[in-house]
């Protein structure tokens, strides 16, 4: 299980495991909590590359990262 201390978004750290290139187990420490959960659906099974290329840049509002970014540079960091 890797954890990533997020930076910029409401949540603050998220979870996720890496196996095979694929996503498993995404979750999310604080943020919105049923917006997360859904995140993290989406991206069960799904293949890591793909994941950072649907995700990666996307903002929230006014700030320059959202949580689906995090998670995309998450797992960069781990890949």
């Amino acid at each position: 299980m890797f954890e990533y201390k997020t930076s910029g978004t409401c949540s603050t750290k998220i979870l996720f495991e890496l196996r095979d290139g694929k996503v498993y187990s995404a979750s999310f420490e604080d943020g919105c909590n049923g917006n997360l959960k859904a995140l993290g659906i989406l991206v069960e099974g799904m293949n890591a590359a793909e994941v950072i290329k649907k995700l990666k840049g996307l903002r929230c509002g006014g700030k320059k990262t959202s949580c689906a970014d995090q998670l995309a540079r998450a797992i960069e960091q781990y890949t």
